[in-house]
């Protein structure tokens, strides 16, 4: 797949570990993730109270859901990240270095004051391409 980072000189440099936009020649699928969150498999709540921690299980989730549509983390072009506290961008984006090779997916990250479960601190979805040929 060709993924390309989008950046204008006339737009601040990203804070983060994201892109301001991702550029894709689409010629497979696009897969869109619901928002995943901090549980593990039996549904409970991984890591209550430690964001990197949860932050770790939402990207190993994102990854187990990437890899049961076929693809991989390096597919996904855009992500939106709920946080409860934005507080947390530095160490949320520490682990998201550890998931998301260059470039980075382009990102949007947003307060909320509620997620479904009240031990939940980071929810984030995802929208990826996977190229033609990729096995699901």
């Amino acid at each position: 797949m060709a993924k390309q980072k989008v950046s204008s000189a006339q737009l601040s440099r990203p804070s983060g570990h994201f892109s301001q936009g991702i550029s894709v020649d689409v010629r497979g699928r696009l897969v869109f993730l619901s928002g995943m969150t901090a549980r593990g498999l039996d549904g409970t709540v991984i890591g209550k109270g430690d964001i990197e921690a949860q932050t770790q299980k939402v990207c190993e989730n994102l990854q187990a859901a990437m890899a049961a549509a076929g693809g991989s983390m390096t597919d996904i072009v855009s992500v939106t990240v709920f946080v409860r506290n934005t507080e947390h961008f530095a160490a949320i984006h520490r682990i998201r270095r550890q998931f998301f090779a260059d470039p980075p997916p382009a990102s949007t990250l947003v307060e909320v004051s509620k997620l479904v479960d009240p031990e939940m601190l980071i929810e984030i979805n995802a929208i990826a391409a996977i190229e033609d040929g990729a096995q699901v």
